[in-house]
């Protein structure tokens, strides 16, 4: 089959022709890839040591069909439509019973054991498959845990974000703050991932959702994805913005950024007995400070948030059914799709801030 691979980090994306994928054994499932989206952090792990060591195939939004399974598998059958999630968890830890699975103490029970003939490889040479997904290929072999059925009628490129950028902003929202009708909410930066949180916002029937970035494209989107205020952060001063629409501050703040400043600033947006949820990581070393008598006076809590808190067997039909009864944004999101080939092109288009996700639909 053809694969965009990774052979050294820094590298970039290199399309192989003839790549060998295993048959099924145990709990994993065989999908033939129907679209793909771009994510950062799948870039972000071609370039950096973040766990994944190449040569490997990433690719962690993936959706296709389900054509061949292993015969320990329960949940799936040959001909459904299915969506990847990179949270990987063993069904049987503590956390997992107590269902936080993407608390798993176990995730590599997603992954074939050691000495076990790997899922792909290369004139015989094993090829890593990152996050357990490995979508920018033909097909993928996919441990059930990692895989949730949608309905038939989502199409792909809609059903493909759903594992990653939809479940992270939506849960975020819905999952983690628990976002409730009559609260104020505010989300800083909304690229893909943002747009999602405002999705879960909505849904959430929020009273008052700000949007807040410093490109006009974007806060233009946010409008039509439902939020209430809009605030450019290069032109005013998002805090004294926020204060003045909400009186007091937000509920919740959501920051999809990940910037020393703007998460200082962020934190000054948070009503008394509110929350800061921490989402983006732009800069891996930035660092939170805040004393202890602002914490405790203003009885805050901070936050991180992975994968919104989600249970995918649970929230992406979810989110694919509100999406089907027109209830959740996703066409939107869907800004460009390219061909296997065009990866690396395809995240130099996601620089562009008209440019929402992009997604490979093209893999002949």
């Amino acid at each position: 089959m053809k694969a965009s691979i990774v052979r050294s980090l820094g590298a970039g994306f290199e399309l192989a022709e003839h790549v060998d994928i295993a048959a099924p054994i145990g709990k994993e499932v065989l999908v033939e890839v129907k679209a793909s989206g771009l994510c950062h952090t799948d870039d972000l792990a071609a370039k950096y040591p973040l766990g994944w060591e190449p040569p490997a195939v990433f690719g962690h939004e993936v959706a296709g069909v389900v054509t061949a399974v292993g015969p320990d598998v329960v949940d799936l059958v040959v001909g459904d439509h299915v969506v990847g999630c990179l949270v990987q968890y063993c069904g049987t830890c503590s956390q997992c019973q107590a269902g936080n699975q993407v608390l798993c103490a176990h995730p590599e029970a997603t992954l074939r054991a050691d000495g076990q003939p790997p899922r792909l490889s290369e004139n015989g040479v094993a090829i890593g498959q990152g996050m357990g997904l490995g979508g920018f290929a033909q097909q993928a072999l996919i441990h059930e845990h990692q895989l949730a059925k949608v309905p038939d009628q989502i199409g792909w490129p809609q059903a493909a974000l759903l594992g990653c950028g939809v479940v992270t902003g939506a849960g975020a929202v819905l999952n983690t703050a628990d976002v409730q009708p009559s609260d104020a909410v505010v989300v800083i930066g909304v690229g893909g991932v943002g747009l999602n949180a405002l999705n879960g916002a909505v849904t959430a029937g929020a009273a008052t959702i700000i949007a807040i970035d410093i490109a006009d494209e974007k806060l233009d989107r946010a409008k039509r994805f439902g939020a209430t205020h809009v605030i450019n952060s290069a032109t005013s001063d998002p805090v004294e913005e926020v204060r003045r629409i909400t009186g007091v501050g937000a509920d919740a703040v959501f920051d999809f950024v990940g910037l020393k400043p703007v998460t200082q600033q962020a934190l000054q947006m948070v009503a008394p007995g509110g929350g800061l949820y921490l989402i983006g990581v732009l800069d891996p070393t930035s660092v939170l400070e805040i004393s202890a008598v602002e914490l405790l006076g203003g009885r805050l809590h901070v936050e991180g948030v992975y994968m919104g808190s989600t249970t995918a067997k649970r929230d992406i039909p979810l989110y694919a059914r509100l999406y089907l009864e027109g209830r959740f944004r996703l066409d939107e999101l869907v800004s460009r799709e390219i061909s296997l080939a065009q990866i690396e092109e395809g995240y130099a288009m996601l620089k562009d801030p008209t440019v929402a996700r992009v997604v490979v639909t093209d893999l002949s």
